[in-house]
Order: C-alpha cells, then sequence, then structure tokens
C-alpha cells in the first residue's frame, strides 16, 4: 500500500471545499438555526412523535440536489448509475476530511446525509438485485422519490440475527410476511422496508433468512411507536406486519441467503462510520487545542498545564494509528472480499466510535462551561456518535467477532 494519498483524490479533496464554500456554506448561513444551539429544537417535530420536521429535511434534500447536479453525491456507486466508481480508500478519505470540518450541512450524519453520498442499501440492490429491482428502485432512490429502510432488528433479537421471530411463508405466486421490527430506521418517509425473515431452516442457522422489499403501503404494516433517543429528533420506530403478502419478485438477492445482503449493508457502513468518526474526533481535538491556546486563566494560557496536554496528545496518538488501520482496511476492501477483512472492519468501526465520545468528552472538559453549552458542537458530537457505538452491531459484537477470528473460532470468509 502506498501510504501518500493518490494526486487526484487530493485534488478532489480541494473541489469539494471549493463546492462547499460556494454552494452549500451560503445554504447553511439562511437557515443556521439548523446548526447553531437551537439545532434540536429546529430539527424535531416534537408534538409528531420527534420525527424530524419537514423543512429541516427539505433543506437536506435541497443539500443532495444541488451536490448531485455538481457529480458528487453519487461519488462511490458505479459510473453506470452516475457515479464515479470511488473506492473504499477514497471514501474512508473524503468522509474522514468531511467530519473534521466540524458541524454543517455538507455532512450532517445525524441523517446520514452528505455530499459524498452512503448509500449501502443502492449497494445491496446492485450486488444482489435483479435488473427489474435495479431499474424500479436505484435512480428513483438517488432522486429521492424511493426511500428503502431496513428492517433487521427486532425487540427480542438485535445483535444476533440468526434468531429472529419475523416469518415468512410461501402463498401463492408471493409470500405471507409476519414480523415485528424495531429501530427500522426511515420508516417515516420510506416507500419500502427491507424486512428480513426466515424463510426455512431453525434458529441459529445463518441460512434460511430472506430479505424482502416491502411496499410500506402494503395492507397489514403498521409504523409506532417512534422511540425517542439521546439524540434528537428520532427516525427510529417499530414497525409491524400482520400477515402482509408480496408477490415473488419482492425478494431481493437469494431465498436464504438474506444474511449475506445484511453483510454487505453493515460493512458498507461500518468502514465508512470509522472514517467518520475519526474526522469528528480529530475536528474536537483540534478545536480543544485551539482553546487551550487562547485561554489564559491564572496568566498563563491554559495549554502549558500538562493536565490538560496530556490527554489531548493521547488522543491525537489514537487518532493517527486508526487513520492509518482505517485506510488500510479501506485499501485492502478494494481488493478483496469484504468479508476477509471483516476482523479488520470491526477494529476500525469500534475504536474510532469509542474515540469520538472520549474527544467529544474531553473537549467539553478542556473547554469548560462554554464545552458544555450547545454554544460549542460538542454536546452534539459526543449525543450523535454515540449510538455508533450501539447500531451496525455493538462494539461488543465486534469485538467478539476479532476475538472469534482470532482464536478460530470464525472463518473469515
Amino acid at each position: 500500500m502506498d501510504l501518500e494519498l493518490p494526486a487526484d483524490l487530493v485534488a478532489y479533496l480541494g473541489e469539494l471545499d471549493a463546492f462547499i464554500e460556494a454552494e452549500i456554506a451560503p445554504l447553511e448561513a439562511d437557515n443556521i438555526e439548523y446548526f447553531d444551539h437551537r439545532r434540536e429544537h429546529a430539527r424535531t417535530d416534537w408534538e409528531n412523535e420527534g420525527i424530524p420536521r419537514a423543512e429541516w429535511e427539505a433543506l437536506l434534500a435541497e443539500m443532495r440536489r444541488r451536490a448531485d447536479a455538481a457529480g458528487h453525491l453519487r461519488y462511490a456507486l458505479p459510473s453506470s448509475v452516475g457515479g464515479r466508481d470511488g473506492s473504499n480508500l477514497a471514501m474512508a478519505v473524503i468522509r474522514e476530511h468531511l467530519a473534521s470540518k466540524g458541524l454543517g450541512l455538507h455532512n450532517d450524519l445525524q441523517n446520514e446525509s452528505s455530499i459524498v453520498g452512503n448509500f449501502p442499501v443502492a449497494m445491496m440492490i446492485l450486488a444482489r438485485g435483479t435488473q427489474q429491482q435495479q431499474t424500479d428502485f436505484i435512480e428513483p432512490m438517488l432522486r429521492g422519490e424511493r426511500r428503502v429502510a431496513f428492517g433487521l432488528t427486532e425487540p427480542d433479537h438485535g445483535s444476533d440475527a440468526t434468531h429472529m421471530d419475523a416469518t415468512a411463508v410461501a402463498d401463492g405466486d408471493g409470500w405471507l410476511i409476519n414480523a415485528h421490527k424495531r429501530w427500522n430506521t426511515g420508516m417515516h418517509h420510506a416507500t419500502h422496508d427491507a424486512v428480513f425473515a426466515r424463510t426455512s431452516g431453525e434458529d441459529g442457522d445463518a441460512d434460511g433468512i430472506t430479505c424482502f422489499l416491502v411496499p410500506t403501503d402494503a395492507e397489514g404494516v403498521s409504523v409506532g411507536p417512534y422511540w425517542w433517543t439521546f439524540n434528537m429528533p428520532t427516525d427510529h420506530p417499530d414497525v409491524r406486519f400482520t400477515d402482509v403478502h408480496v408477490d415473488g419478485d419482492a425478494v431481493l438477492g437469494d431465498i436464504g441467503r438474506g444474511l449475506e445482503l445484511a453483510q454487505i449493508f453493515v460493512h458498507e457502513n461500518r468502514i465508512r462510520q470509522a472514517a467518520s468518526s475519526l474526522g469528528a474526533a480529530q475536528y474536537c481535538i483540534d478545536q480543544a487545542v485551539a482553546f487551550a491556546k487562547e485561554r489564559a486563566p491564572f496568566g498563563k494560557p491554559l495549554w502549558l498545564n500538562q493536565a490538560v496536554q496530556f490527554p489531548l496528545a493521547e488522543l491525537q496518538t489514537e487518532a493517527a494509528m486508526l487513520r492509518a488501520l482505517i485506510r488500510e482496511t479501506a485499501w485492502k476492501m478494494d481488493r478483496q472480499h469484504h468479508m476477509e477483512v471483516t476482523d479488520l472492519v470491526s477494529m476500525c468501526n469500534y475504536r474510532a466510535n469509542r474515540l469520538v465520545c472520549q474527544a467529544a468528552d474531553q473537549a467539553m472538559q478542556t473547554c469548560g462551561g462554554m464545552g458544555y453549552s450547545r454554544h460549542m458542537p460538542f454536546e452534539h458530537i459526543y449525543r450523535h456518535h454515540r449510538r455508533y457505538r450501539i447500531t451496525e452491531g455493538s462494539e461488543e459484537i465486534q469485538i467478539r467477532r476479532v476475538a472469534g477470528i482470532m482464536f478460530g473460532r470464525h472463518a473469515k470468509r
């Protein structure tokens, strides 16, 4: 692996910065209530189950429209669907770069919205979907006309997806689905839900689970309640499927091989979450350092105190080591099957998500009362990134995966 970033990638980072300055920053400035100390209140429709306000989501949609028009939104997708065939390494560098710029319309991870989009469901459909499914979903999803939620977790089954109560049984030329999903993110505006249900096998079997693209307006689909979370607004409801009939063409991928699709989803998300968490951590470190240089209690700069220097120096060291691991892992993902580096992906994800929480907390401590206030961004960064230590597989599950491979319990592929 060449440790020097490719010249074209470095140039592209500059292109993104120029686009943000010209197109996104002015739009953000005109809607600053969504990014200053009012952000949580401005974004949340408190009287409508705490879901995102329509005006907030319209602003995000306009950001994505401008990014797509400029050729940035689809960067990671194949050129066949208007992308630039962006590599995993390039996406890791880009996501870190954007997050290191701090809160902003250019990269608001609360809604997984960015000028350079992350489309794990689209990657699932491109990898395993039929030609008709690709036609029906990819372009409409990228234009915001169709939205696909992700229904894997259940009230009694989270980290171990091989145990689930959801079932789908053959019903004429289609399937009859009964399921109760939890944390079914995005259902407040989804047109379809990617529902995972057991079609054969026994509890604990990885095979026998199938993914279905279920229209959210199908008879028997019921959404709610929405779970209010540490970081608001929420788009995480329970969803019930009661005798929901879908046609045979609703199956995504091979029957009984749905968890392979889920692995594509989580691996795409985990490495990019890791890069984003690293970028946000670096932002917190940099802001704390800048504050400590300017602040002068007791007649001397705050940074001269080793109690201030040492925690930030340790965080900087951790960030540097993670940067090397994330980029190496992303580079390997471009050359190997993603399951062959699954342990490395898990290492990157859980360590980076932990780091950003530590960095945000230390930035609060360094900046004192102002650091704790909502007039600085650290509380928002902490509340948002704290969920990543649970979602996409809790850090304990990811550590378990690393250990399982170390001790030969799990094969990499």
